[in-house]
């Protein structure tokens, strides 16, 4: 996927702020545009108060594509994923990407500030916006996702 003129939302609590202003800079230097929902600086606050303006403009269609970051990934992911059409995938590691991306059509990336490098966060940045989805199989059970 091509980055230069996309938009991508981007949120965090105070532990995911530092890597998440890393991974911004990375995706600016690619050409994309960030549109950030917070937080701001590395006091302390609550990830639910960013991950779910995030996850409402990703469920309108305001925005395609997402990253959210705290500390384990966990909470901000559990948050996102409250809201239908977001499917936030909390990753550690490229072949949890790769898989997300392409069996589960994952539209956010969560990553766990914590747990992981700035080097390993940007290969998997790179790896969310380089795999694409499948479909066939997997898109019958993604369509089954959604609470109706």
């Amino acid at each position: 996927m091509e980055l230069k003129g996309l938009t991508i939302a981007m949120a965090s609590d105070h532990a995911g702020y530092n890597l998440k202003q890393d991974v911004r800079a990375w995706l600016e230097s690619q050409g994309a545009q960030v549109k950030d929902y917070g937080c701001y600086s590395t006091e302390s606050c609550d990830y639910p108060d960013y991950a779910h303006p995030l996850a409402e403009a990703i469920e309108k269609g305001e925005q395609p594509l997402g990253i959210v970051i705290c500390s384990t990934g966990n909470g901000i992911c559990m948050t996102a994923n409250k809201h239908q059409g977001v499917r936030a995938a909390l990753c550690w590691d490229v072949p949890l990407v790769e898989l997300a991306r392409q069996h589960n059509n994952a539209n956010v990336l969560g990553l766990p500030a914590n747990f992981i490098t700035k080097e390993k966060a940007l290969e998997m940045v790179r790896t969310f916006f380089a795999t694409d989805f499948e479909g066939g199989r997997h898109e019958r059970r993604v369509n089954k996702i959604a609470c109706h």
